[in-house]
């Protein structure tokens, strides 16, 4: 299984939820007529949306799109009237610029809403929350867990290059010999399990994730937290992403994920992904304020 926090592998893959993996084609979304992108995907019947490729979000299992965000979606448009999920997968950092290119009309990838991203695209309501983690030795023996235990031990932190944590580590003054960036999961991982680095920073959903899928390893993740950066908390919060403009198609999806998420389906459809109680959305988490710095 290849699956990575940010730079993720090249291969792409063109799949509908359900159906075994066909290879990814280079044509487009068409465009919107008259009736607007909503209009279009109701006669069609289906949505094409991308993916990353990165477990637990949004990734190929036995040539079958799965994850937390591809699930929720295909709840979402079930209850629009809109029955086929199809998924295209491409490299993390190319999701926006592919959606904005009509390759597709939604990114299901878990992305976190970040002022930079919602410049160049529009979010959905917040799917999702999820608190920082690091991954340590079992016993957790220096007593890390949080970045200011990581600086005041002087212990080294495994990060995957470009993320929020690798940013976060930085920003609160951990030594720059002291950070590890790494290319992807399974790289930290091995890191860690080398004790080339005493712990890896990630969200507690995939740390958790990372565990369960090598039984036996000597490491513990510790209880979530939330950085604060200049007094600023830097909540991770995930959504689905659309091309700016589309606006129908967002509050016509907005109406039903909320839905989900106050029946309780939203929660059966993700705990087999790792999502707990504790990812639930709070009333103060919105997408206005997480792009508030647009």
């Amino acid at each position: 299984m290849n699956w990575t926090r940010r730079d993720l592998f090249r291969a792409g893959a063109a799949v509908a939820l359900g159906a075994p993996a066909v290879l990814a084609s280079c044509s487009k979304v068409p465009q919107a007529g008259e009736g607007g992108t909503l209009q279009r995907i109701k006669d069609a019947g289906a949505i094409k949306i991308g993916i990353a490729g990165e477990v637990p979000y949004g990734y190929t299992q036995n040539g079958t799109v799965t994850g937390e965000a591809p699930e929720v979606a295909k709840a979402v448009f079930k209850a629009m009237g809109i029955d086929r999920v199809e998924a295209t997968q491409v490299e993390f950092g190319q999701l926006i610029p592919a959606l904005n290119a009509n390759q597709y009309d939604m990114v299901a990838a878990g992305m976190a809403i970040l002022p930079d991203r919602c410049r160049n695209a529009q979010f959905s309501a917040v799917d999702y929350v999820t608190p920082t983690a690091l991954l340590v030795p079992t016993g957790n023996p220096q007593r890390v867990n949080n970045f200011g235990d990581v600086k005041a031990r002087g212990v080294t932190l495994a990060v995957l290059s470009g993320t929020v944590e690798e940013a976060v580590a930085r920003d609160l003054g951990i030594p720059a010999g002291n950070i590890q960036p790494y290319r992807g999961q399974p790289e930290m991982f091995q890191a860690l399990r080398d004790q080339r680095a005493y712990c890896g920073a990630l969200t507690d959903i995939s740390l958790r994730r990372m565990l369960a899928d090598n039984p036996g390893a000597p490491m513990e993740v510790t209880k979530g937290f939330v950085p604060v950066v200049d007094g600023k908390e830097q909540i991770q919060a995930g959504g689905f992403v659309f091309r700016k403009g589309d606006d129908e198609l967002v509050e016509k999806f907005n109406t039903e994920l909320k839905r989900l998420q106050d029946n309780g389906s939203w929660l059966e459809i993700v705990t087999p992904f790792g999502f707990t109680a504790d990812n639930q959305v709070p009333d103060d988490v919105t997408t206005d304020k997480l792009c508030e710095a647009v």
